[in-house]
């Protein structure tokens, strides 16, 4: 396998990437104190993962209101921002580059999470089944006023501020998986008849409002935006995909940002029992689609091997791979793949999302394996 095509660098926007191997957002719920700050040991496991093109940091909430799960860093509080600072720094004195995931929860939250607050969605649907993390049944959310939506705007300005003001190299907004901006594009979240629903271009106006903000305050080099088109993650289909993301990824090709990352989702027919069709008979094959739309980098995520990295760059299908698991249980996944040691694929799933350095620090790097 000839994986030089890996690192050839690649200009994605006004962010110089001397490798094609990206560290995917990984939710891992590691702050342990109430205010949600980053603390130590997460600036020095995003450290040793410094030599990625770029690592995307786990998606951080822009409000109380915007929480998914426990232990989840926010960037909405001065303290949060200047734990994410020292995340920041630690990575540019590597030579590392960082983008922070941002996003609001939407529906896909709890009250609990949040403090008592009430839950927020486009439309009082609730997600079917159980929580992902909170082990109960998800609750109906309120139906956001206009003037509610405008206070996320608002809010999600404020946070791409708050990213800035840490250093991050840029932002990606969090457009996939069925949280706040997934729920007002798809059309089995979004039963609005106002502005923001109905029609194609409503349901992708808020989507398209937070781009904007993120663009005046990064400028349109430094934004990106992860999208999953036919994942069925929280209760998530739409009943013309095609239509809604051509539509989409073109408004996005308009405002010249920087990359679009693509959830690659193989759900199957009727996953969850959700009683939706299967990811492929919706849009067989999204890079054939959407590659002849977009001229920013395209980023291809969702379980991918350095060697299906090499074959769809080489093919042209996209641009760069962002790697989720492998960075997990391989810290050093770049220099591995650079001289094609074995890659570590035993990572452990109960940690994922616990508390502490177990599952998070403790992966050992290749060359300290053959002292």
């Amino acid at each position: 396998m000839d994986q030089s095509i890996l690192f050839k660098p690649l200009k994605m926007g006004d962010i110089e990437l001397p490798n094609r191997i990206c560290m995917a957002a990984l939710t891992r719920q590691r702050c342990e104190t109430e205010d949600l700050v980053p603390n130590d040991i997460m600036i020095e496991y995003y450290g040793l993962r410094a030599e990625a093109g770029f690592i995307l940091t786990e998606c951080v909430p822009i409000s109380e209101r915007s929480l998914a799960f426990p232990r989840e860093p926010g960037i909405y509080t001065k303290e949060q921002v200047k734990g994410w600072k020292k995340v920041v720094d630690n990575i540019h004195s590597k030579g590392g580059r960082i983008l922070a995931q941002v996003w609001h929860a939407g529906r896909a939250s709890l009250s609990t999470l949040q403090n008592g607050l009430e839950i927020w969605g486009p439309s009082p649907i609730k997600i079917r089944g159980i929580h992902r993390r909170g082990l109960t049944e998800h609750e109906i959310p309120h139906e956001m006023t206009i003037e509610e939506i405008q206070e996320v705007i608002k809010q999600f300005k404020q946070a791409a501020e708050n990213c800035k003001e840490a250093g991050f190299d840029g932002v990606e907004l969090h457009g996939a998986h069925g949280y706040i901006i997934d729920q007002f594009l798809r059309d089995s979240s979004n039963k609005r008849t106002d502005e923001y629903g109905g029609s194609v271009e409503n349901r992708s106006k808020l989507c398209l409002q937070v781009i904007d903000e993120f663009i005046n305050v990064f400028g349109r080099g430094r934004v990106g935006i992860k999208i999953s088109p036919v994942g069925r993650l929280n209760d998530q289909c739409d009943s013309d995909p095609l239509k809604l993301y051509t539509y989409l990824i073109k408004e996005l090709e308009k405002k010249q940002i920087a990359f679009i990352e693509v959830k690659d989702d193989n759900d199957p027919e009727n996953l969850f029992d959700f009683g939706y069709p299967s990811s492929k008979d919706q849009i067989p094959d999204l890079f054939e689609v959407f590659r002849p739309l977009f001229s920013g980098v395209l980023i291809a995520n969702n379980q991918y091997t350095p060697t299906t990295a090499i074959e769809g760059i080489e093919k042209g299908r996209f641009d760069a791979v962002t790697f989720g698991r492998l960075f997990i249980s391989n810290p050093d996944l770049v220099e591995r793949i650079r001289q094609g040691y074995e890659l570590n694929t035993n990572w452990d799933v109960d940690t994922f999302y616990t508390k502490g350095v177990k599952g998070y620090l403790d992966y050992p790097l290749y060359s300290s394996q053959q002292k």
